[in-house]
C-alpha cells in the first residue's frame, strides 16, 4: 500500500507538469479588463501588499498553493517549494497528508514544509472524510497555522482507487471545524466553489472558502490518465472557472480565496479585484521548481511580488483590497454566466463611482 501510494503522488506531479507544459494558456481571466484610468496612479510608496481575511493577516496577498508529499520524490519537491516560501515570505500549503495517516513513515516528506520554512504561515492539507484525531495530527505534524481541507468528488469519480461516497462529507467538515485549534480553508482542488457551496460552508465553522477553479491543473484529466481505458475524457475541462466562482460568491458571508488557472501578476490583480483576500498559485511554481530548482522559483516569486505592486500602483490601489473599488469590463463567456446567474456586470464596469454599489467580498479588509 505504501509503494502504490507513493507512485500515485509521483503520478500526480508528472501529469500535472505535462499539463502545464501542453497548456494553451487562455481561461476565463482573459475575460475580465481593468477599465485604464490614466490619471488615478500613486507613488509606488503608497502602495501596501498586505491582506487580512477572516482574522489572518498575510504580508502578502500571493500563496504556494497545495501540491503534493508522501513519496520521497515529492518530499524533495517540497523541501525546494519551503525554501522559496522561506525566501520570499509567502504563505504555503502542503498536498494532500492522506498519505501520512495510512504510511508515518512518510512524514518527513510533509514535515521538512515546517523544517524548511520555521517562520513561515503553514497550511496543513487534509480530505473532507478525515477523522477529527487525523485532522489534529496533520496540525501538529506542521506545527500549521491553517488547516485546509480539500474537496474534490470530480477527482475522486475519475481516480480508479477513489471514494464513491460523499454524503458524510459535509457533517465532517463542520466536525473538524469544531475540532482543531487553527482556522479551517475548504478549498475545491480545480472545479470550483458555487456560492451555494459557499453558503454551505458558512454554516460549518469554516473560516474561509478556496474557491479552487477550473483553467488549471485538470485533476480529471489527470486520473483519467491513469485508467486503462481513459474512459473518463468527458469530465476533461468540468466544473467552474475562478473567475465565474469568484463573481458568483460575491456578497457571500464567507471570505474567499482564488486559486486556479493564475499564470501571472495580472491575474492575481483580477482575482483580488474580483473579491479574493489573496491569490494561491500550484502548477505554474511547480513547473518552475523543478525546471530550475528554489534560485528560480525565488527570482519568479519576487518578480511576481514586484509586478504586483508595480499594477496596484498604476491602477490606483494601495492596497489589495483596495482593488476592488477599480472598474472591470466582463466579457465574453463570462458575461453570459454572470447573466444566466444574475449577477450584474455594469455595477462592477462602474465601482469607482462609489463604494455604495460594489460587490466588494464580505471579509476584506484594507
Amino acid at each position: 500500500m505504501p509503494e502504490l501510494i507513493a507512485q500515485r503522488k509521483d503520478d500526480h506531479v508528472r501529469l500535472a507538469v505535462e499539463q502545464q507544459r501542453a497548456a494553451a494558456g487562455v481561461n476565463q481571466f482573459d475575460e475580465v479588463a481593468f477599465v485604464h484610468q490614466a490619471l488615478a496612479g500613486l507613488d509606488r510608496s503608497q502602495v501596501s501588499l498586505a491582506t487580512r481575511f477572516a482574522g489572518i493577516a498575510w504580508p502578502v496577498p500571493l500563496y504556494i498553493n497545495a501540491m503534493t508529499g508522501g513519496s520521497p520524490n515529492t518530499g524533495r519537491i517540497n523541501a525546494d517549494l519551503a525554501l522559496a516560501a522561506a525566501a520570499t515570505g509567502v504563505p504555503i500549503a502542503s498536498g494532500s497528508m492522506s498519505a501520512y495517516f495510512k504510511d508515518p513513515g512518510c512524514a518527513g516528506t510533509f514535515a521538512v514544509l515546517r523544517e524548511n520554512n520555521p517562520d513561515g504561515f503553514v497550511m496543513a492539507n487534509v480530505n473532507a472524510t478525515a477523522s477529527v484525531a487525523n485532522a489534529r495530527k496533520a496540525v501538529e505534524l506542521l506545527a500549521a497555522d491553517a488547516l485546509q481541507i480539500h474537496v474534490n468528488t470530480v477527482q475522486e469519480t475519475v481516480m480508479p482507487e477513489g471514494d464513491r461516497s460523499f454524503a458524510s462529507w459535509v457533517p465532517q467538515i463542520a466536525a473538524i471545524a469544531r475540532g482543531v485549534p487553527v482556522p479551517v480553508i475548504v478549498k475545491e482542488v480545480g472545479f470550483g466553489l458555487s456560492r451555494a457551496s459557499v453558503d454551505v460552508l458558512a454554516g460549518l465553522g469554516v473560516a474561509v472558502a478556496d474557491l479552487g477553479g477550473r483553467g488549471g491543473t485538470d485533476f480529471a484529466a489527470i486520473e483519467n490518465g491513469r485508467r486503462r481505458l481513459g474512459d473518463y475524457a468527458y469530465l476533461h475541462g468540468f466544473g467552474l472557472s475562478t473567475a465565474a466562482c469568484l463573481l458568483d460568491a460575491a456578497g457571500a458571508r464567507l471570505p474567499v480565496l482564488a486559486s486556479g488557472g493564475v499564470r501571472h501578476p495580472l491575474d492575481v490583480a483580477r482575482a483580488l479585484a474580483l473579491g479574493a483576500g489573496a491569490v494561491g498559485a500550484s502548477g505554474v511554481f511547480l513547473k518552475t521548481v523543478l525546471d530550475g530548482g528554489v534560485p528560480a522559483l525565488v527570482e519568479q516569486i519576487s518578480a511576481w511580488l514586484e509586478q504586483l505592486a508595480a499594477l496596484q500602483t498604476m491602477l490606483g490601489a494601495p492596497t489589495p483590497a483596495a482593488l476592488q473599488d477599480c472598474d472591470l469590463l466582463i466579457g465574453g463567456s463570462l458575461r453570459e454566466f454572470c447573466a444566466d446567474r444574475g449577477i450584474d456586470t455594469a455595477a462592477y464596469a462602474r465601482r469607482s463611482r462609489t463604494t455604495a454599489t460594489s460587490p466588494r467580498q464580505t471579509g476584506s479588509t484594507r
